[in-house]
């Protein structure tokens, strides 16, 4: 199980303070700092010191960013401390928890903020470490709880504190997606053509990157993408070991590797990375939705074993999973139409779906009209079409959604979806041959 990223901001080495007294900060950090976030049940990142001197890579900037903790020590007020915690409260509400020497003062910018003293000796080094480690447990156990029980109301930066409406960043989307990174233009073409290529391509082009962990999150994350559009699910799941941890915990990122262990019938492994997100974010559209996903996929293999009973657990469990997602977020349409389509295939169609269907069909129309669509708006749309046995605008939907295709699991995807409905209403005797060319032409999409 994954714990919590705790990044450590502090002078590297030994450093002299305002009165000239020399302060060894690498034993505060191994008596102090490390030992309180390990027993907080934290992780530790540390910034690299060859990067304390100069320049701060973008890596690091990353790092910085993406870990939910953080503890700075404001000591001697290092200059690079001093930025990176400006940098940590424009864009954090909340968890960073500052420490400092009491031999000396905090300089006035930061005077008001809480921030927990410790004690040094003569040569130095930290005195009464034990309490010092301690009263450290209890601020970061503190944050823990604090982000846990009111993510918005938690707030520990002055100015998330004092500037009213200042815009919350979403972490979990920082350089993470193909179309909204920036990085370098000859990287971005070789992987588009890497792609074309195939698979052999793109592990070329992970070879030649070397080491994934010192790489800017844009690079690795459009590798990691590209994968999945070859559908290389294994490639996907082992380079999540591969880049940096505070990236590789991010939710997009752990979404889509149990996205991809599904892919690669690991679903039981799937199911666990997706618990164990809910545990620790709480209820998300994208992860119940993929959650739904691998429960439907069971509910397949059950079915085609002669499994009845197992299969309609299966298949409530599916349902559930795809309600709560779109009860999450009723602007994302994409469980809440996974929902009806599962309640239409049981034996006896749930009557609650009557209900959903407008309001997923809101949702999608919403989203076409104001936003950008892709293919999966477009996709959803026509699937509402074909629930609603309207051929005619279940024809007219399949060519948006043909031009919107991307990759080619998402027609795939499609396809299987319409045939299961097919399939279920022939059983009871509904004949609607007409969504069958929509399946074929969907198919054919997929590997053109």
């Amino acid at each position: 199980m994954s714990k919590p990223l705790c990044f450590v901001l502090m002078p590297f080495g030994q450093k002299k303070d305002a009165a000239g007294a020399t302060i060894d900060f690498d034993s505060i950090y191994q008596d102090l700092i490390a030992p309180a976030i390990e027993a907080a049940g934290m992780d530790v990142v540390r910034a690299d010191e060859e990067m304390a001197g100069g320049i701060i890579h973008k890596p690091m900037y990353e790092r910085l960013i993406l870990c939910e903790y953080a503890v700075a020590d404001l000591t001697t007020a290092n200059a690079n401390v001093f930025y990176e915690l400006g940098l940590r409260h424009a864009v954090r509400r909340h968890s960073t928890v500052l420490i400092f020497a009491d031999s000396g003062r905090l300089p006035f910018d930061v005077a008001p903020l809480r921030a927990m003293p410790y004690k040094l000796d003569a040569g130095g080094k930290l005195r009464e470490a034990e309490s010092a480690k301690n009263a450290l447990v209890d601020r970061l156990r503190a944050a823990h709880d604090s982000v846990i029980s009111d993510p918005q109301g938690a707030t520990d930066s002055p100015l998330y504190q004092l500037v009213e409406d200042y815009p919350e960043i979403d972490h979990t989307k920082t350089d993470v997606f193909r179309d909204r990174v920036r990085y370098s233009s000859d990287m971005k073409q070789k992987l588009a053509t890497a792609r074309k290529a195939g698979v052999e391509a793109l592990r070329a082009i992970e070879n030649e990157l070397g080491n994934l962990k010192d790489q800017e999150s844009g690079v690795v994350i459009d590798l990691f993408l590209s994968y999945r559009a070859v559908k290389a699910w294994e490639d996907m799941i082992g380079l999540v070991d591969k880049m940096s941890r505070p990236l590789a915990v991010t939710v997009m990122l752990q979404e889509q590797l149990a996205f991809a262990l599904n892919r690669a019938a690991r679903g039981e492994e799937a199911e666990t990375v997706l618990l164990e997100l809910l545990k620790q974010r709480g209820p998300s559209s994208e992860t119940l939705g993929i959650l739904g996903r691998v429960y439907k996929d069971r509910w397949e293999a059950a079915v085609k074993a002669g499994n009845t009973f197992e299969a309609n657990a299966l298949l409530d469990k599916a349902i559930s999973a795809y309600r709560h997602g779109f009860e999450a977020d009723w602007r994302d349409a994409y469980p809440g139409v996974n929902a009806v389509t599962l309640m239409e295939l049981k034996d006896r169609p749930d009557p609650q779906r009557k209900k959903l269907i407008p309001v997923v069909e809101y949702a999608i129309e919403r989203r076409i009209a104001t936003g950008k669509p892709d293919y999966w708006d477009y996709a959803t749309r026509l699937e509402l079409a074909v629930l609603a046995g309207n051929e005619n605008r279940a024809l007219n939907a399949l060519g948006d959604t043909l031009a919107a295709v991307r990759e080619s699991w998402e027609p795939e995807t499609t396809a299987r979806n319409l045939r299961l409905i097919r399939e279920a209403r022939q059983r009871r005797g509904e004949n609607e041959t007409w969504c069958k060319q929509i399946e074929e032409a969907l198919a054919k999409k997929a590997t053109a």
